[in-house]
């Protein structure tokens, strides 16, 4: 999946022009991680580029984007306890550090991790693990993303 859409994530949602996009949410999307050495790794993007804090947003969209991310959250569990060998958790986390606009990330953790990583934060991976072609985003994730996606509808209603 490569693309211009990947410098403007939102803008490119909310045109209908990111590949990357599971569902609308109520106040975001749900995207599929561009890198899945992690399985079902996923991305909630609120739905306004100009938001770069939680904070920035009203109390009500504020609990919606929380809400948009519990669910998320819950969807990758879902999809990953049934579909992957080893799932262990969801670790759900706002950062911020390198990306300009409000977003969450969700990643599920597996008992089959390496044993000096499985209790450490993702970012301590190594960093080719981001780059190595074998973890991007592809076709093979088509199943998970499906199944994510199908979670999330019947969280959804």
């Amino acid at each position: 999946m490569r693309g211009e859409w990947r410098a403007d994530r939102i803008g490119s949602a909310l045109r209908g022009e990111n590949p990357a996009v599971m569902r609308r949410l109520d106040a975001g999307f749900a995207v599929i991680g561009d890198v899945q050495f992690l399985p079902g790794y996923s991305v909630l993007l609120a739905d306004d580029p100009a938001v770069q804090r939680l904070s920035e947003l009203p109390r009500s969209r504020r609990l919606a984007f929380l809400g948009d991310m519990d669910r998320l959250g819950e969807a990758v569990e879902r999809a990953c306890r049934r579909m992957e060998s080893g799932f262990r958790r969801v670790n759900l986390e706002i950062l911020g550090n390198a990306d300009g606009f409000l977003h969450a990330h969700v990643w599920p953790r597996y008992d089959w991790e390496p044993e000096d990583l499985v209790r450490l934060p993702v970012w301590l991976y190594p960093r080719r693990r981001w780059s190595e072609e074998r973890y991007a985003l592809g076709a093979r994730h088509d199943r998970l993303r499906e199944a994510i996606g199908e979670e999330l509808d019947r969280l959804t209603g």
